[in-house]
């Protein structure tokens, strides 16, 4: 059974859940991570959530989203998942928000509350993602991309739409992001693993 870390307002550990009851209408704040993948043309993989997600089903959103496992290093975390979810290996993979966090609530009163490091790294082959993740992915240039989802012309996941303005700032070429000082971690994450 998948589990997540709970946490406190702080960031530090404050137990764990198993995935399957962590995600409700008073859902308790949590460590996650996302990931955006990019290829060497600079163009990001977007992924469509699968139908049967219980957040977000059938959304785009960035190319892979988490939960690292207790005591599970967060980058051997994001690298398992795109893994997992993809079918690719990730290059180059780097800290680049480590304290966004989000609250969002869907329609049907289900929330998501995480803190979620964001994480940028390279792929050279295109994915095989696992159909129980993904319904579908487009690779969409970024410039685009930032333009429509902060225009609103594109929709995308809530933690997506606040992590591309967040990404944006950091300046129009992803392949030039400043790493992020890993000590902005929020506590559990950096004593994971």
């Amino acid at each position: 059974m998948e589990q997540v870390v709970l946490l406190t307002e702080q960031g530090q550990v404050n137990g764990v859940l198993d995935k399957a009851e962590v995600h409700h209408e008073d859902t308790p704040l949590h460590l996650a991570f996302s990931c955006y993948l990019f290829d060497r043309d600079a163009n990001l993989l977007l992924t469509t959530r699968a139908r049967t997600k219980k957040t977000w089903p059938g959304v785009r959103t960035n190319s892979c989203c988490g939960h690292p496992a207790p005591g599970e290093e967060l980058h051997a975390a994001v690298r398992r998942r795109v893994r997992q979810e993809l079918g690719v290996d990730p290059a180059g993979l780097t800290l680049v928000l480590p304290g966004f966090r989000y609250r969002a609530v869907m329609g049907n009163g289900i929330v998501e509350n995480e803190m979620c490091p964001v994480f940028r790294a390279f792929a050279d082959t295109e994915p095989h993602p696992d159909p129980s993740e993904v319904d579908g992915y487009e690779w969409a240039g970024w410039d685009e991309l930032v333009a429509e989802v902060t225009g609103g012309g594109s929709p995308v996941s809530p933690w997506c739409a606040e992590q591309v303005a967040e990404l944006a700032a950091l300046g129009p070429d992803p392949f030039a992001w400043p790493a992020a000082d890993e000590a902005l971690l929020p506590p559990a994450a950096r004593d994971q693993g």
